[in-house]
């Protein structure tokens, strides 16, 4: 019986001691999203860093600075940082190029079931498909911060 209540007791720790980091990328992920989304419909502005307007790299600037993550300003600054992935996961940035040799002119966040949220010039801040007809083509790889 003592060994049983250890053993559970040893798991509980172990599991304990893991969770805040996992829990601290999930929120932090989490909480971005949740920012991108209340800003859905603001209009797009170039250059626009606030929910008065925003670019596609100030609203994604702007979501992970109130989730307590500092990125630089533009999309092309943004692709230097994080770690490369090919598999994506809820709060990757995903990067596009007008081709695939250019560095990144747009950016947008990962909301997982092939959905991404963005700021476009042609629709504000609102979600797409990532199989959009003409993003898709345009996508040079996602990075995770």
């Amino acid at each position: 019986m003592l060994k049983k209540f250890f053993a559970i007791l040893s798991v509980a720790t172990v599991i304990g001691t893991a969770s805040p980091i996992m829990s601290e990328a999930a929120t932090y992920h989490t909480k971005a999203i949740s920012v991108a989304k209340t800003n859905l419909g603001v209009p797009y502005k170039w250059g626009g860093i606030t929910p008065s307007g925003f670019d596609c790299s100030g609203l994604v600037k702007y979501s992970y600075s109130k989730a307590g993550k500092t990125l630089p300003r533009t999309a092309a600054e943004m692709y230097g940082k994080g770690t490369r992935v090919s598999s994506l996961a809820m709060g990757d940035l995903m990067f596009y190029a007008p081709n695939k040799a250019s560095r990144p002119t747009h950016v947008s966040i990962y909301m997982g079931s092939g959905k991404m949220i963005q700021s476009a010039s042609s629709y504000g801040v609102s979600i797409a498909s990532t199989n959009n007809t003409y993003w898709k083509p345009r996508y040079i790889g996602a990075k995770r911060i």
